[in-house]
């Protein structure tokens, strides 16, 4: 175990001495977002289907940011064939009661109009459905629409309890076994922001768009080729993670810190209870009384905070993220920085999955020194350069502040990785874990074994543009998906949770008191304390 820290080498060590059984069971589910694109090729304009039930109050079929945009989401399994089979599933359901639409592949969206043509999502006429929907519009009036059309896979991850208290015990903490476990998730959050650029760059797939998404939006795109309907960056590996996905100007100045539960909780709580200048002049309201946005201040809710990775704890309604994660400390983290594969019918494969869970391990158990301010910054300037530059072989990342070999660095980062592959291959008994790094590890050396090298080859080799290649990739995946069956069992048990979720949502709005202004009153009240943020005297 050469060049890995003294951390990771004893606690690998430990494992492997008896103690792999302790990641046996690890928590995984998927939320995978997909846009409807009608059989013009256009964002389709459509309600969210009836026959798919509601999308506030379905467990498994939902909208995130616009109408258009489906949100499958699984519940957590500890089997990793189980979960894509759900995702599975549930795609194959959908695809029932979709018509001639398709279910958009790629990240970037199709060809897409102006705002008013992208329709917000609609959640129905509950005090939270409301909020909901007035959330969204609140995102359009601050980012515009078009970045609610982008898609994306989130990666839900939790280790077993038993790990966390054996890991507890061996550091004599006197910590509670909850604090240890919130504490031992950041100490692994700070680790991922280090180091997720390997991620992006591994498993980017979105370096070019269609002209349309940046129609009078300033860039610095080039044409593909001869192509005038495409734009990319010749090194690009995930435009959706750069300034022209879920990025923005106005939380550059917004620096949140993983520290620890305390720090993270302040500093999100006031960027949400602080009115911000530039969404003041937006106004709460418009001439007509109907609402803008929910707040003025520089987020309306914790979800504004467009993080590649975060803290969580399962809220009950109508109660705060961040109220949860104070109450109850770290449940699990969600991993935001997986682009959709346009090659593969539900957009994330098992090979993908396997060398997560050793990176999240890894994570986990190597040194994680605290971040101070410039660390910070370096993590922002890897992001951008790794995001436009990251497949050029000469790229240099930030360390400490100096300049090294991202090809250098992603090699460290996967030796660490091997090591923690193996160990979770005798936990399984496979050799999935290692396998999936040695793959993925090829890529390294050669950037055109990546995804977002492979989308750009086949636009260029097929005469394609980026919409066109898209498109035929996303009619592909749709035949697959109805031509594929479910069980007698699957599908009564889809159509009952469909038609639970209608009657749901109903009885919801049915059995709803007072008034929508009184209800955000309540629930920005959460946040606050004596006039000031909640969490200032933490």
């Amino acid at each position: 175990m050469t060049n890995l820290s003294h951390a990771l080498k004893d606690k690998l060590a430990w494992l492997a001495n008896g103690n792999t059984h302790l990641l046996k069971v690890i928590l995984r589910g998927l939320e995978k977002e997909s846009l409807r694109v009608g059989a013009d090729g256009k964002l389709a304009q459509t309600d969210h289907p009836k026959a798919l039930g509601a999308t506030l109050t379905h467990p498994h079929i939902t909208t995130d940011y616009s109408e258009a945009l489906l949100e499958f989401i699984t519940q957590p399994h500890t089997s990793v064939d189980a979960l894509l089979g759900q995702l599975s599933d549930i795609h194959t359901f959908t695809y029932r009661h979709l018509g001639e639409e398709v279910l958009w592949g790629a990240s970037m969206p199709c060809m897409i109009g102006a705002d008013a043509d992208i329709p917000v999502a609609r959640y129905g006429n509950s005090h939270t459905g409301r909020m909901k929907t007035t959330y969204r519009i609140g995102l359009g009036h601050r980012y515009g629409r078009a970045m609610q059309t982008i898609a994306g896979v989130h990666y839900n991850f939790s280790f077993s309890d038993e790990l966390i208290a054996a890991l507890h015990a061996r550091a004599k903490s006197p910590l509670s076994f909850q604090d240890f476990k919130t504490q031992s998730y950041f100490d692994l959050i700070r680790n991922f922001r280090r180091y997720f650029w390997l991620l992006v760059y591994v498993y980017g797939a979105a370096p070019a768009v269609c002209r349309s998404f940046v129609k009078n939006r300033s860039h610095k795109l080039l044409p593909v080729g001869d192509d005038e309907h495409s734009l990319h960056l010749p090194y690009a590996t995930s435009l959706r993670m750069g300034n022209l996905g879920y990025q923005s100007d106005a939380q550059t100045s917004l620096t949140v810190c993983y520290n620890n539960l305390n720090t993270y909780l302040k500093t999100l709580c006031g960027a949400i209870t602080l009115p911000h200048k530039e969404y003041q002049a937006i106004g709460l309201k418009d001439a007509q009384g109907n609402y803008n946005q929910l707040n003025t201040a520089l987020l309306q809710i914790e979800n504004e905070f467009y993080s590649t990775i975060r803290p969580k704890r399962t809220s009950q309604r109508g109660e705060t993220a961040l109220n949860a994660l104070h109450a109850r400390g770290v449940e699990y983290i969600e991993v935001r920085c997986v682009d959709l594969n346009p090659y593969e019918p539900l957009g994330v494969t098992r090979e993908q999955l396997h060398f997560m869970d050793a990176f999240l391990l890894f994570c986990l158990l190597d040194e994680s020194p605290e971040t101070n301010p410039s660390e910070y910054a370096d993590m922002q300037e890897n992001q951008r350069r790794i995001v436009e530059q990251g497949r050029d072989p000469q790229l240099t990342l930030k360390q400490a502040g100096q300049e090294k070999s991202m090809h250098q660095w992603a090699n460290e980062i996967l030796t660490g990785m091997a090591h923690s592959a193996q160990v979770l291959d005798q936990a399984s008994d496979c050799a999935e874990f290692s396998q999936a790094v040695a793959a993925v590890s090829a890529r390294i050396e050669d950037p055109h074994q990546t995804p977002a090298a492979k989308l750009l080859a086949d636009m260029q080799a097929k005469n394609k543009t980026f919409y066109q290649l898209a498109k035929d990739l996303a009619d592909q995946h749709a035949e697959y998906f109805r031509e594929r069956s479910l069980t007698d069992e699957s599908l009564a048990l889809f159509e009952k949770q469909s038609a639970a979720s209608l009657a749901a949502q109903a009885q919801l709005e049915r059995d709803q008191t007072g008034d929508f202004e009184q209800y955000l009153a309540d629930f920005y009240a959460q946040y606050t304390c004596c006039d000031k943020p909640k969490f200032d005297c933490l």
